[in-house]
């Protein structure tokens, strides 16, 4: 897939991956997968380096936010990312199932998942389901698109949308975000 971005996400495909991995042999661990992604933006990097303590607050429980240290974070563009209802409800039920070990996704084998096996684990997810052209990267092209659509409906600009996804450019950011037919039509048919 070199030279290619990784597809976005439609909300249909969303719910079916979701469907899918309720499913699965893990589907706990599973959600908080594919929701680190859809939902945090986080990479596969960053999914398989994160730990308990990025997510947790004083009293032990699972917070508000995602504080990703920099050491976790590629080329160590750590950030503080609130975490969507969804995902914070998928990590307390980790949280719950498994205890705050080390890091918060694991093998099956309770060790750290290595990146690639984090890689490797979207690439069998969409494989099973069909979807040819999505990667590890799905899910965060399709959070960083959804949050640049979003983010002006809540009086925020683009710029947030680049500290969410720890970008040094705003020129990174719009790489990521896929242009919308149908919003550009509109847009001609207001001149």
């Amino acid at each position: 897939m070199a030279g290619k971005q990784a597809k976005l996400l439609t909300p249909s495909q969303v719910r079916s991956v979701l469907r899918h991995v309720n499913r699965s042999r893990y589907p706990v661990r599973d959600r908080a997968i594919l929701l680190l992604s859809l939902k945090a933006g986080l990479r596969a990097g960053e999914i398989a380096s994160l730990t308990w303590p990025m997510l947790l607050g004083a009293d032990g429980r699972v917070g508000d936010w995602l504080e990703l240290y920099d050491m976790a974070a590629k080329n160590g563009s750590g950030r503080v990312i609130p975490l969507h209802p969804l995902l914070k409800a998928a990590l307390v039920r980790l949280l719950g199932q498994r205890g705050p070990g080390s890091h918060v996704i694991e093998s099956e084998r309770a060790e750290r998942m290595r990146p690639s096996s984090v890689v490797n684990w979207f690439a069998r997810l969409y494989g099973e389901l069909g979807l040819e052209g999505c990667s590890s990267h799905s899910g965060r092209r399709t959070f960083i698109t959804r949050a640049a659509r979003l983010v002006f409906k809540v009086g925020g600009s683009l710029r947030d949308v680049q500290q969410l996804a720890g970008h040094s450019s705003i020129d990174q950011t719009q790489g990521y975000i896929e242009g919308d037919s149908r919003a550009k039509r509109r847009l001609v048919e207001l001149l």
